[in-house]
């Protein structure tokens, strides 16, 4: 049995793909998003082997949804798209899997027969962004887009993974790892990603230093980290 996810803005594009999934014995849908950061949440919590996800959705649109999928959660993707026929041979080029609106039924078929013979996630670095503008978040029942450029620190601890700017405080589902490899921000502690350019000054203590942010936060540095921060800022 091949799980899977359908991530897609428009309700009546979900819909008719899940009818179509729904004549397919080998196929379970765990479940449909609406927008990336259900999607980012149900992937990491399902696991899913396969994925639908539309190209063109608001804010965080599905190229950039996978480009924040860590390798170890990475399913095999088909993308879902309007584009023209001159616009997917860029898909077909990179070996993407992809579907054109409105679906073709012969087309789906022969999509899923590829899936079935090679359930291995694709190459996905020639066309996935490889820095984040924006990144996907919650806060309680509310989910929220934050600009990367407005963070200022992130840190992880036995709650999840803390996104602070000066006008957010919220949480995301990626992983340190990913959010180092892509945004801007750097490794300062163990636990924590700092913004270079949200330091308002770093005062050296025994363990290394502490930094104030421009809103006044206080986040720690390492020894580990302290002499690349430094040189980082132009100071030997």
């Amino acid at each position: 049995m091949i799980s899977c996810l359908i991530i897609d803005d428009e309700p009546f594009a979900r819909q008719e793909i899940a009818d179509l999934l729904a004549l397919q014995a080998d196929i379970q849908v765990l479940g449909q998003c609406s927008n990336a950061i259900e999607a980012l949440q149900q992937i990491n919590q399902l696991k899913p082997a396969l994925i639908f996800v539309d190209i063109q959705m608001p804010r965080i649109n599905g190229m950039e949804l996978i480009a924040m999928l860590s390798p170890e959660n990475m399913p095999r993707v088909v993308f879902v798209t309007a584009y023209d026929e001159y616009a997917v041979k860029a898909f077909d080029n990179n070996a993407f899997d992809y579907l054109l609106k409105p679906i073709d039924e012969k087309r789906f078929n022969q999509t899923l027969n590829r899936v079935r013979a090679d359930l291995s996630p694709q190459m996905m670095h020639p066309m996935i962004p490889t820095q984040l503008a924006h990144l996907p978040c919650y806060s309680g029942n509310k989910l929220k887009v934050v600009a990367t450029a407005d963070v200022e620190y992130i840190f992880s601890d036995v709650g999840g993974i803390h996104v602070c700017s000066n006008k957010n405080y919220c949480h995301t589902q990626l992983t340190l790892k990913v959010l180092q490899e892509k945004t801007p921000l750097i490794r300062c502690h163990k636990q924590y990603l700092l913004s270079p350019n949200a330091i308002s000054e770093i005062e050296l203590i025994d363990s290394g230093a502490e930094v104030t942010t421009r809103s006044g936060a206080k986040v720690p540095v390492s020894r580990r980290y302290l002499k690349e921060l430094k040189l980082l800022l132009g100071y030997q």
